[in-house]
C-alpha cells in the first residue's frame, strides 16, 4: 500500500480522524506494516502495551480473560489506549485469516500530538467525552440493578 492508501486508511478511524491531514501524513509515514497469517497472535493479554494496531486487510478475534470477544476489521483500530498510556494488553487479539495491519508505536503518536497542538485538543476533548459518557452508563446501569 502506498502512503497515500494509508492516510485514506486511518482516516476511517474515528479517533485518528480527528487528528487531521498533516498528522495522518506523519503516522503513515512513521509506522510500519506487519502481515500475519491465519491464527498468528497479534498480542497477547498481559503483554507490555507500546503502540495501536489499525487493521488493513482480514480480520482479528480480540477477547478478554473473561470471554468477551468482537472481531476487528478493516479500519478498527485495536489498542487505543495504548497509544497514550503505557499499561498492559488486556485481552489478546488472534488473526481469523490472512490479515495486516499498520503499526502506530506510543512514541510515534505522542510526537505527532506534540508536533500538533490543535490536533492533541481535539483527541483531548474526544477523550473526555467518551469518558464523561462510560460514567453517566455506568451510572445508569447502576441505577437499574439497584431498583
Amino acid at each position: 500500500m502506498s502512503i497515500e492508501d494509508d492516510v485514506a486508511l486511518l482516516e476511517r478511524v474515528p479517533t485518528l480522524r480527528l487528528l487531521g491531514d498533516a498528522s495522518l501524513r506523519m503516522l503513515a509515514i512513521g509506522s510500519e506494516q506487519r502481515g500475519f497469517a491465519r491464527g498468528d497472535t497479534l498480542f497477547n493479554q498481559g503483554d507490555e502495551a507500546d503502540a495501536g494496531f489499525v487493521v488493513q486487510r482480514g480480520a482479528f478475534r480480540v477477547e478478554d480473560g473473561a470471554g468477551a470477544e468482537m472481531i476487528a476489521g478493516p479500519g478498527a483500530l485495536i489498542g487505543e489506549l495504548a497509544l497514550v498510556v503505557p499499561m498492559k494488553r488486556p485481552s489478546s487479539a488472534v488473526a481469523l485469516e490472512h490479515s495486516a495491519v499498520i503499526r502506530i508505536a506510543r512514541s510515534l503518536f505522542q510526537r505527532v500530538l506534540e508536533s500538533d497542538p490543535a490536533a492533541a485538543r481535539r483527541l483531548r476533548d474526544e477523550f473526555a467525552v467518551r469518558s464523561s459518557q462510560i460514567a453517566s452508563d455506568i451510572l445508569m446501569a447502576g441505577g437499574k440493578l439497584s431498583t
